[in-house]
């Protein structure tokens, strides 16, 4: 496994970028937003998972955004785009990438959401979401952020669509790269349900259906993410390779 961090998509310190590469120079490679409500995380992460996904021939791009309260909305947004659009432009100087998937877990599932959906982050970087293999949207939340919602004097338990929301977006483009969603069960209140809002408007527009792929987890809002088998390997990995595999199969 090859390890290129620190490296600046910005010229900010938040503005970072860590690799996570397999020893191979052809690969597929996995962009992915952290979680942490928008306000907490980093783009450090436990090595299991870039571990598995090295060993089954896929890289990890962990990416570092500005968070709340020190940065105020859309800059975590357009620092996942920047990201983005940084790893699509620059990932051949480290090998040939032959798919380039973009995603996130909780708050970076919401970042991911809002790449694919509303098209003026990436635009800003002459890029759309159809030049991506396909999007991993684990555990995000489709309607207003609580966490930007808060930020502007609302209740955090309201749920209100406007253009920060990823729901406010759907049907503005006719199609969309294939997507993975994941949520839990016993998720965050109310996001197992507005995660099916979001499928349900998708099908309402007619987008093919058979390259939205929805996983239902058992238990609470991303448990999943560090926990390791018995014989220490990523459970979250393993979920974001199968997603990666059924998606290209569609792409």
């Amino acid at each position: 496994m090859r390890k290129c961090f620190d490296i600046p998509y910005g010229p900010l310190e938040t503005q970072k970028i860590d690799l996570w590469l397999p020893q191979a120079e052809t690969f597929d490679l996995y962009v992915h937003m952290h979680g942490g409500g928008l306000e907490t995380g980093d783009r450090r992460c436990q090595e299991a998972f870039p571990r598995y996904l090295t060993q089954r021939g896929v890289g990890l791009a962990s990416v570092e955004y500005r968070l709340l309260p020190e940065a105020a909305y859309p800059a975590f947004i357009e620092d996942a785009a920047a990201a983005a659009a940084w790893v699509k432009r620059n990932i051949h100087a480290y090998g040939r990438v032959r798919r380039l998937f973009v995603g996130g877990s909780s708050a970076g599932g919401y970042l991911s959401m809002m790449l694919c959906f509303d098209r003026r982050w990436l635009a800003a970087h002459g890029l759309s979401p159809l030049d991506f293999d396909g999007f991993f949207h684990d555990a995000g939340q489709p309607t207003a952020h609580y966490n930007v919602l808060k930020s502007r004097g609302f209740d955090p338990l309201r749920v209100i669509v406007d253009a920060s929301a990823p729901l406010y977006h759907v049907g503005e483009d006719p199609q969309y790269p294939p997507m993975h969603f994941v949520v839990s069960d016993n998720d965050m209140p109310n996001r197992l349900e507005q995660t099916r809002l979001m499928l349900s408007a998708l099908k309402n527009f007619g987008y093919d259906m058979t390259k939205i792929t929805l996983e239902l987890c058992h238990g609470e809002h991303t448990q999943y993410y560090d926990r390791l088998t018995p014989e220490g390997e990523s459970v979250y990995g393993e979920m974001v390779c199968r997603a990666l595999e059924e998606m290209a199969a569609h792409s």
